[in-house]
């Protein structure tokens, strides 16, 4: 059994075992007439559970923690701090999760006193167990090398750490002269030429990873790719986070990636995931109910401005177009069209939709009002309902223009490490990809920094600025 394994089922062991322990403890005479004596807290007490009850307060009580525990239970490659910190606040979320099961008419109710002390003992003892079961024993630590750059890989090789089992390669299995600076590589095979990778052995080409990690019980990848391509680069990361894969990166190489916090070390870990859990899903659950009140709330808008499109010119009512999302994946996004049909045809994909200035002859008569008042952003509201962006986060910007900006703002892939946003913290500050450099500053600032009540405030002070344009917009010109 790989070490992955190993980890889940001992990790739902020790929560099963701990939980049903701590109901045991918290359930005797003893300790409840010594909890009786705690002021406040203690009263009412003692209150002793005895046969049919209990057996149903064990079942129920690890069910409802077993559930709150689920995301500690699937491997990621996190520090022991923030194993702990996250097992505690996951037992803290079981514990409301039983006390509001007190408020229905259920056939089981855990007493105050034993909610009280079984939240005690499993807030102190449940973390260490994680943190002890998610800890190998020294010197087991497995690595893989993913990349495409030979230099990059000595360097990796030269460190002292970890133990490397091999690497893996986008030129696998092609033919002689398309491997690394021409040399050939066999699936699974090893480098026969003089190289500092000579005897390393190839274990296949990117399309294996997933199998790779699994068959190797790798703990650590090392990314050693020269240009970090959006499928490779990208895609490698998100293998290794859906796996529980720590990634590192060489600190001479690290300009394209970012990396977690300051370390004297050579090889850097990668940052796979930003946001706190808790986080992430309190800011999912925004997402999703900012974009169903407002499609709700607007859909009256939205008739009416689908009918002023359709009216006003032929075509369609959406404009269609591709995006990058998180890990550099493509999505479409929809706007109103407030361009006539096949705009870009003359002019070519660097004047679209978006980029076409208000006195662009192309932008229609709704169009120009559309944009004033960003109501041609109402079908965004959809893509975030979905799951393919989120209400805040780095702006999207079409494939094409991404390898455009790069060449201005080298690290602008950082940009893709969260999911795009509806607005960010540089749209709210003017920042726009005019200036790469100063778009990409905002972006990552955003996340380092980002939180739910950091998108709180970038959502009101966004619309407030939506506001005051369309009022602009709206009110007679009374200078005149």
């Amino acid at each position: 059994m790989n070490s992955r394994w190993q980890y889940r089922v001992a990790s739902v062991g020790a929560t099963v075992a701990l939980t049903l322990l701590a109901l045991v403890v918290a359930n005797h005479s003893l300790v409840q007439n010594l909890f009786a004596l705690v002021p406040y807290f203690g009263g009412p007490a003692p209150s002793v559970l005895t046969g049919g009850q209990f057996a149903v307060a064990i079942a129920t009580t690890i069910g409802v923690v077993s559930a709150a525990m689920w995301p500690v239970f699937k491997p990621r490659p996190r520090r022991i701090l923030d194993t702990i910190l996250l097992t505690q606040k996951r037992v803290l979320l079981a514990m409301v999760g039983l006390a509001a099961l007190g408020y229905y008419n259920y056939t089981y109710k855990l007493p105050r006193s034993t909610l009280m002390i079984v939240t005690g003992l499993l807030f102190l003892v449940l973390p260490v167990a994680m943190a002890a079961i998610r800890r190998r024993p020294p010197g087991t630590e497995r690595a893989v090398i993913v990349g495409d750059d030979p230099a990059v890989m000595a360097d990796v090789l030269a460190t002292a750490e970890p133990d490397v089992v091999g690497y893996v390669s986008p030129f696998a299995g092609r033919e002689s002269g398309a491997g690394l600076d021409g040399q050939s590589f066999t699936d699974g095979g090893v480098v026969v030429e003089e190289d500092p990778l000579a005897e390393l052995e190839c274990l296949g080409g990117l399309s294996r990873l997933e199998e790779i990690l699994v068959a190797y019980d790798v703990d650590t990848a090392v990314l050693a790719f020269g240009d970090a391509d959006r499928m490779e680069f990208f895609g490698t990361l998100d293998t290794c986070y859906e796996h529980g894969v720590v990634a590192k990166v060489h600190r001479d190489h690290a300009d394209s990636v970012l990396t977690s916090g300051i370390s004297e070390r050579e090889l850097l870990d990668i940052d796979l995931e930003p946001w706190d859990t808790q986080d992430y899903v309190v800011k999912r659950a925004f997402d999703i109910a900012f974009a169903a009140t407002g499609l709700v709330v607007l859909a009256p808008v939205i008739a009416a401005v689908a009918l002023a499109v359709r009216l006003n010119s032929p075509g369609p009512v959406l404009y269609r177009q591709e995006r990058t999302a998180e890990f550099g994946d493509r999505f479409p996004v929809y706007k109103f069209r407030s361009m006539v049909v096949d705009a870009e045809s003359a002019t070519g994909p660097k004047l679209s939709e978006e980029d076409a200035g208000e006195v662009d002859p192309r932008v229609t008569r709704v169009g120009r009002f559309l944009r004033q008042t960003h109501l041609d952003e109402i079908p965004q509201l959809w893509s975030i309902l979905v799951g393919d962006m989120s209400v805040v986060g780095p702006r999207p910007e079409r494939p094409e223009l991404d390898t455009e900006m790069e060449t201005t703002a080298d690290t602008w892939r950082r940009r893709w490490f969260v999911r795009p946003g509806l607005t960010g913290l540089a749209q709210i500050n003017d920042a726009t990809g005019h200036d790469p450099e100063e778009k990409l500053r905002y972006d990552v600032e955003y996340i380092r920094r980002q939180s739910f009540w950091f998108d709180l405030k970038i959502v009101i002070r966004q619309l407030w600025d939506v506001g005051a344009d369309a009022v602009r917009t709206v009110r007679p010109n009374t200078e005149r």
